[in-house]
């Protein structure tokens, strides 16, 4: 009989990170099947099992560890079932025996601390804390009241306020003393301000005497115009001239021209006109002088003045008691500090028409001249006079005002007397009880 020929067993082997296999026969249908079709559609049947090796190596694997997973995971819920009943059982043991702890410490009735308690702050016990309080408080009291008795005691050489009581008492009584010094020099201070008081308000008074005298001559309500006519009226009729007020009366060209004087008028025919425009406001130069030709236009003048309530409202680029063109004049006129200024020009406009008139032929009119630059001359003389009487009058308003300020200061030093001399308990005087300055 032929012997048989032992088949090639199959042999499966790992080389470093390789497998090898050898003679190993696969019968799975499965994978007969998969490799038969992929040779069919032309792939590598090596390459084909080789995929299956490690795609099913990889299935194995996750499978393994799925099972691994699963067996961890219920040998874990087994422990945990064995801790969790042993910590239970522990747990027990422990809350009962702090259970008994904290009842034998914290019990309602008969709790160690309660009895500690009862013991420390129970008004029965002797040695509870408000009764020990209670008794360092009272101690503590006594002491303190013995000592601050002793401290103010006079008896007491021990007393260190001794000093400070005689040095305050010293010092009251020199304060005292002090107080009826000052009191009594204000006394006699303000007898002497009472006196210096009244000679000022004589002197006050014989300011406004003064001043009421140098004001009459205006009358109150009157106007600048008013005082104008009045003043020229006064100055014709000892010329023998007649002046009116046209102010009201129109004529062709307006009411340009408030007075016209009619030289000789009260002794006949008139020989000229002078036509007086009284202004209370400043003009310009031009404005002034087309003022001036319509007025004597409008009351058919032969010259024109222009007068105004002071210096300050003088035309611009004009002067006072200069001629323009011939036959115009500005004049500064204060009602109630003469007519001196006026009349010059009064006299100078009515020289100046009397000359043109065919009839002035024996009029020496270089005379006039030296005359009237005479009259000007003083006139300038009586006007820094003047200035100085004003500033003399400033100084008497500024002495007027230091009245004020010494009658102020005597108020103060009054109502500072009030002070030093009313008690502490009394009420501060009512000021309209108080003397009037």
């Amino acid at each position: 009989m032929e012997a048989a020929t032992p088949l090639r067993q199959p042999h499966v082997r790992t080389i470093a990170d390789r497998l090898v296999v050898d003679g190993l026969v696969v019968e799975d249908e499965c994978a007969v099947r998969l490799v038969r079709e992929r040779e069919q559609n032309g792939d590598d049947p090596v390459k084909v099992v080789r995929d299956a090796v490690e795609i099913g190596a990889r299935v194995l694997d996750r499978e393994q560890a799925a099972a691994n997973a699963e067996f961890v995971k219920t040998e874990f819920e087994k422990a945990s079932k064995d801790v969790q009943q042993e910590f239970t059982d522990k747990a027990r043991t422990i809350a009962e025996f702090f259970e008994g702890q904290f009842a034998a410490v914290f019990g309602e009735d008969d709790g160690q601390l309660a009895k500690e308690l009862e013991r420390r702050f129970g008004d029965g016990s002797a040695v509870s804390v408000q009764n020990r309080v209670r008794e360092a408080v009272a101690e503590t009291l006594t002491k303190s009241r013995e000592d601050l008795v002793r401290q103010f005691s006079a008896a007491d050489d021990r007393n260190p306020l001794a000093d400070f009581k005689t040095a305050a008492v010293r010092s009251i009584n020199e304060a005292a003393s002090r107080s009826d010094a000052t009191q009594r020099a204000l006394l006699q201070k303000l007898g002497e301000l009472q006196k210096e008081l009244q000679a000022l308000r004589d002197e006050k008074e014989k300011l406004e005497e003064v001043g009421a005298e140098r004001e009459r001559g205006t009358a109150k309500g009157r106007s600048f115009e008013e005082a104008v006519f009045e003043a020229v009226d006064r100055i014709a009729l000892s010329q023998g001239d007649d002046a009116e007020a046209v102010g009201d009366q129109r004529e062709a060209t307006g009411k340009v021209g408030d007075i016209v004087v009619s030289l000789d008028g009260c002794n006949g025919p008139a020989r000229g006109r002078i036509v007086l425009e009284a202004k209370d406001r400043r003009l310009s130069k031009p404005a002034a002088l087309a003022e001036l030709d319509k007025a004597m236009a409008g009351r058919s003048a032969d010259f024109a003045v222009l007068v105004v309530p002071t210096e300050e409202e003088v035309p611009a680029k004009l002067e006072p008691l200069r001629e323009y063109n011939g036959d115009k004049l500005v004049v500064a006129l204060d009602p109630g500090a003469g007519t001196l200024a006026l009349e010059l020009g009064y006299r100078l406009a009515r020289a100046r028409v009397l000359m043109k008139r065919s009839d002035a032929d024996g009029i020496d009119a270089g005379a006039l001249r030296s005359t009237v630059e005479r009259a000007l001359a003083a006139l300038t003389e009586e006007r820094r006079v003047k200035q100085q009487l004003t500033g003399a009058k400033t100084g008497i308003d500024r002495a007027y005002e230091l009245v004020e300020a010494m009658a102020g200061r005597v108020r103060g030093h009054l109502e500072e007397i009030d002070a030093l001399v009313r008690p502490a308990d009394e009420a501060p005087a009512d000021p309209v009880d108080q003397l009037e300055l």
